[in-house]
């Protein structure tokens, strides 16, 4: 395996791989940018695998723009794509990402190429996930966890039990909501909390929640379950590390648990509480959310999070006592 890296000399990768453990690691370490000498070396020398970091950093002789550049990085990505094919060496080349989370540079750079990796996260949380953008050997929605620790990235073989945590019995305004992170069912808690506005205009704020559904959720209680939230402030949150936000199921859980805080704000913790998931719409009654049959393949982590073993789909809103 051959490392080449644009951005870092080797002492300082040395010094990197030291700290976790990896220095006697069957790696060869180059620190360069010129195209023309690193093609000369992997022609001259054979490597399974290749790692170039950055593609924006490389720079060809044969353009005058400079590196990084629409030009440079397309030319420098087209020459290494046909190292690959010509020697047989798979090569992976890291590339820098915009604000918006989108590989820079030109588009072209990924249909040349034959995957599209990419890792995720929330900033202020240790764990990142593994996406597939682009895939030609299989399926583009499979995903990795991983935690980020002292000696680098682990697997986090269950997800679900990180953020579930130990305790068996549910605290007054939480739930257990089964999401979806790409072909992966992850159950999650979702919190709650209602308490009395102490201003004219209530209060909305959430985390890990879309603004709007929670708007959304709190006309269904009022209009469906006879719940009054004009003078009430209301606070959600939920594992926004893992990206929940956008599951069309989570507003469920919020239903449920402000229903409940709604009846009784200060009942006792129960044990457990069932893993569901269904799409909250402004009909009465809830409907299956489209990734269901994924979640109730994960039900069995119910265990793990104190609840049922069953996925709980489409039941009733009723009105509060």
């Amino acid at each position: 395996m051959a490392y080449i890296s644009g951005e870092e000399a080797v002492e300082q990768i040395r010094a990197r791989a030291k700290r976790m453990g990896l220095e006697k690691a069957p790696v060869e370490l180059a620190s360069a940018t010129a195209l023309r000498e690193i093609l000369a070396t992997l022609k001259r020398e054979k490597f399974d695998i290749v790692i170039v970091d950055s593609i924006q950093t490389l720079w060809s002789d044969a353009h005058e723009a400079g590196p990084g550049s629409v030009t440079q990085v397309r030319a420098c990505a087209g020459e290494m794509v046909r190292l690959a094919k010509s020697q047989g060496v798979a090569v992976i080349l890291v590339g820098h990402v915009t604000k918006d989370g989108q590989v820079a540079g030109p588009r072209v750079v990924e249909h040349m190429v034959d995957a599209v990796l990419s890792f995720e996260g929330e900033r202020g949380y240790p764990f990142r996930i593994l996406r597939a953008g682009k895939n030609r050997f299989g399926a583009t929605d499979e995903i990795g966890v991983f935690e980020m620790g002292d000696a680098g990235l682990r697997e986090v073989a269950n997800p679900s039990a990180l953020f579930l945590g130990e305790s068996k019995d549910r605290a007054p305004g939480a739930a257990v909501f089964a999401g979806i992170e790409g072909s992966r069912p992850v159950l999650v808690e979702m919190q709650a909390l209602v308490s009395k506005s102490a201003y004219g205009t209530p209060r909305r704020a959430v985390v890990g929640w879309d603004t709007g559904r929670l708007a959304m959720v709190l006309a269904v209680l009022e209009a469906r379950c006879g719940f009054g939230f004009g003078d009430q402030d209301v606070y959600g949150g939920g594992a926004d590390q893992l990206g929940n936000r956008h599951a069309p199921a989570a507003g469920l859980r919020g239903v449920r648990r402000n229903q409940s805080l709604g009846r009784d704000p200060c009942r006792r913790p129960g044990r457990g509480a069932p893993a569901g998931g269904a799409e909250t719409g402004l009909r009465p009654r809830p409907d299956a959310a489209p990734d269901s049959q994924a979640q109730g393949r994960r039900g069995h982590i119910g265990d793990a999070a104190g609840g049922s073993s069953r996925t709980n789909l489409a039941k009733p809103l009723l009105r509060p006592d």
